[in-house]
């Protein structure tokens, strides 16, 4: 394997759209009172990915260390634990992965305020310890929590935040349901490795809850998101063009009824792959809703 194609995999592009899917969410809340800077778009996407980034490669090098990535784990060989690249390499391009989203984040907060200062280091922060520092909270169960709260509700308000400077209401309902798909993301990842996990100590809710329950939770997740979408529209802020996500339902049907029947690694990380593809297509549809509406 090139050694462009492990890096590659340690970054793993699978989990990427979840970075993305909430910048354009919060972006096209922005754009429904005319406000769009291709500039500050540009910098909340990237860092946005630049962190989702440093975040995987933290979890590498920290799952290695800690013996939670083994030879018998389902999922893809995790770079540090499969020898593939050094330990101090892997943690060299993780803050260098954060370097780069604080760059990008020392622009937003130049041209729209320091508020976004707080959002970009609690959310390098939460990247670090999900699975580093002595008490990593990815470890007990609060893994969705985080997913939900960063990769929700700050990523999708701050990038309306970034463009309107300002806390419209429509981007935190919005964020609820983008936040949602994205902590469904992380399930899937978690009930793939749930055997593995619990030998090495790490209790993830899908640990805690037991297979079958954790396959209820996703499944609340995936369809919460659709049944959350339309509020706006409801409460008169949006129209109903909000509907328009629904026809990613087609997508995320069939696909809770694949978790439910399969346990094995091949088809979790297939399952991985076309969760976060939901996200995206749902998201991207959401967004052309927002602006229609």
């Amino acid at each position: 394997m090139s050694a462009a194609r492990i890096w590659l995999q340690a970054t793993r592009p699978r989990t990427l759209p979840a970075a993305v899917a909430p910048v354009l969410v919060g972006t096209a809340v922005a754009a429904t009172d005319d406000v769009f800077s291709v500039l500050r778009f540009l910098a909340c996407l990237l860092g946005a990915l630049f962190i989702q980034v440093g975040t995987n490669l933290s979890n590498d090098y920290s799952d290695a260390r800690r013996g939670a990535d083994t030879e018998d784990r389902l999922g893809p060989v995790r770079v540090t634990a499969g020898g593939l690249v050094p330990p101090k390499a892997v943690l060299v391009a993780t803050w260098i992965s954060f370097g780069l989203a604080t760059l990008c984040g020392v622009y937003l907060v130049a041209v729209a305020g320091w508020e976004l200062l707080v959002v970009g280091v609690a959310s390098i922060a939460a990247g670090v310890l999900y699975t580093g520092g002595p008490r990593p909270y990815g470890y007990a169960g609060l893994g969705e929590v985080f997913v939900f709260v960063f990769f929700g509700l700050a990523a999708v308000a701050g990038s309306a935040f970034a463009q309107l400077e300002s806390w419209p209401l429509d981007a935190i309902i919005l964020a609820v349901p983008v936040g949602l798909l994205a902590s469904a993301i992380l399930v899937v990842n978690n009930v793939r490795d749930m055997d593995t996990d619990r030998r090495a100590g790490k209790n993830t809710l899908a640990v805690k809850l037991g297979r079958e329950k954790a396959r209820t939770v996703f499944a609340a997740m995936v369809y919460g998101a659709f049944v959350i979408a339309p509020v706006p529209w409801i409460l008169g802020e949006l129209g109903p063009w909000l509907l328009l996500c629904w026809l990613a339902l087609p997508l995320a049907v069939p696909l809770v009824t694949f978790v439910r029947q399969h346990t094995d690694g091949p088809s979790l990380n297939q399952a991985l792959a076309r969760t976060a593809m939901v996200q995206l297509v749902f998201c991207v549809l959401l967004s052309a809703g927002v602006m229609a509406s």
